[in-house]
């Protein structure tokens, strides 16, 4: 089950969304058929919820190529539905050898450059 927590506007949102192994297969067909060569992504079933997440701010952030630090975690938090889960995630990125840090201005710049060999 993966769920997902915020809101949109002024409403708040709970989302539970439950994946069968083949809801998982089918989402990974999809992600597959859509990625940019060479890039690598799981293609299968997450172990928990924080798996789940992981991959899906990976690939936020893959897909937005570039975001603040504040703009990231804010996206984070909403995907989370909790701070400090949103926190983590951000420090997470941030470890990460897929994600570049840049610490030019006022704010840090994390810049997505894939898996490096």
């Amino acid at each position: 089950m993966l769920r997902i927590r915020g809101t949109v506007g002024d409403w708040p949102v709970d989302l539970s969304i439950e994946m069968d192994e083949g809801d998982w297969a089918q989402l990974g067909a999809q992600l597959r058929a859509v990625k940019p060569e060479g890039a690598a992504m799981a293609t299968t079933k997450p172990a928990n919820q924080d798996d789940a997440l992981w991959q899906i701010a990976r690939e936020l952030l893959r897909k937005a190529g570039q975001l603040s630090g504040p703009d990231l975690l804010e996206q984070l938090e909403g995907l989370t539905g909790s701070a400090l889960a949103g926190k983590r995630l951000l420090v997470r990125l941030r470890h990460s050898a897929e994600v570049k840090v840049l610490s030019g201005g006022d704010t840090p710049l994390y810049s997505w450059v894939g898996a490096e060999a």
